[in-house]
């Protein structure tokens, strides 16, 4: 097949998906909202920049300045509002691609803004959409024009794939035809347990790891405001944030809260070195309040990490409260830090939840095993156009 990704290809979500089929007999190209570069054997690649995305990669010392003054929710609210107005001149550059390109499928990996640019190009190609965790719970219902696009998108989409159940369901509520072809399965296509897996012996140290980085719906300030009242309990904890080195409000946190000394913030991880930084950990925390399936959850969960996440409906499709982690109310520091330390502390049931979570990763979260459906589900979907 000749498939067409339109992504954003810094993503490791989107790039561990693309791999898969760059291996295969397939001709890959990729249309990416964000300038990069790809070790992926794609075909070929191309930037097609929508609401601002070309300034991302900007690193002058007053874009430094902007991103340490606007919290990252700020930043987040102001792109949504701007950001659909721009839709228009992108997709008429991804339309003369796709007519340039011919594939028999386009796949947008997540609604905004990848999935609303493939579908106002409205092409004759089938346009495959996956919804990632925070599509409708989030985006959709910043703004009317959020609101807008997510409907429009959902209505062109000829299938549609979510990583978790309560996405199928609230993709109905946003227009999608439930007559139509859908797939639930981990956003990017699941663990590679070459990589992510459990350590052999349980670490000394006792070590949380919040994997999150700064993200507009992830309660940071919360976790933050959560370590020293761990720290009272279990002064010897140390805490690991990948993906928050240099981030001027972590930096904030950690100064005014006076816990330089218990955290570490780490820069962006390779895969390799973030499996190693899981394995070292006994807790993985996510105070999210908006979320699918998250691909750091599942990659904690291979490596055996006990998790202690943001109490959503998706999470409670993968975590039941007290069997395999703890859920909580992402909102409240005291919860949150309650979690942590029941956890450091009860070691059986941290071995207990890392044998059920073995055997769900393995059932439900197998990378080869999920693609195989993958490639099966894009073949049915080019061949209903063609008949």
């Amino acid at each position: 097949m000749r498939l067409l990704f339109v992504a954003d290809g810094r993503s490791p979500i989107a790039l561990n998906w693309i791999e898969y089929f760059t291996k295969g007999e397939h001709e890959v190209h990729l249309a990416s909202t964000f300038a990069c570069r790809t070790n992926l054997s794609v075909a070929s690649l191309h930037f097609v920049p929508v609401a601002f995305s070309a300034a991302a990669g900007e690193t002058t010392r007053a874009g430094r300045g902007l991103r340490g003054l606007v919290p990252t929710s700020l930043r987040t609210q102001l792109r949504s509002w701007v950001g659909p107005l721009t839709l228009g001149p992108a997709a008429k550059r991804l339309a003369e691609l796709i007519g340039k390109l011919k594939p028999d499928l386009v796949h947008a990996l997540r609604i905004p803004y990848e999935g609303m640019l493939a579908a106002v190009a409205q092409t004759d190609v089938p346009l495959l959409v996956s919804v990632w965790g925070n599509d409708f719970t989030l985006h959709a219902r910043a703004n009317p024009f959020m609101a807008a696009a997510t409907r429009r998108t959902l209505r062109l989409a000829a299938a549609l794939h979510t990583d978790s159940q309560r996405d199928q369901r609230l993709a109905d509520e946003w227009g999608f035809d439930r007559s139509k072809p859908a797939l639930v399965l981990p956003g990017n296509g699941g663990v590679r347990t070459e990589i992510f897996y459990p350590a052999n012996a349980e670490p000394k140290e006792l070590r949380v790891v919040n994997p999150r980085g700064l993200r507009a719906y992830v309660r940071n300030d919360v976790f933050f405001q959560a370590i020293p009242k761990v720290l009272r309990q279990l002064p010897e904890v140390r805490f690991d944030c990948p993906d928050m080195q240099g981030e001027p409000e972590a930096q904030r946190w950690v100064q005014q809260l006076d816990i330089a000394q218990q955290v570490h913030l780490l820069p962006k991880l390779s895969a390799p070195t973030l499996a190693q930084t899981y394995r070292a950990a006994q807790v993985m925390v996510s105070p999210s309040t908006h979320d699918g399936t998250p691909n750091s959850l599942l990659e904690a969960m291979a490596c055996g990490v006990f998790p202690v996440c943001g109490d959503l409906e998706s999470i409670g499709e993968w975590i039941r409260d007290g069997k395999n982690g703890l859920l909580v109310d992402p909102n409240d520091p005291d919860a949150l830090a309650a979690a942590m330390v029941n956890a450091m502390k009860n070691k059986d049931l941290r071995e207990s939840a890392a044998g059920i979570n073995k055997q769900l990763i393995s059932e439900r979260a197998n990378y080869p095993k999920n693609m195989q459906r993958v490639e099966a589900f894009y073949s049915e979907l080019s061949n209903d156009v063609r008949t």
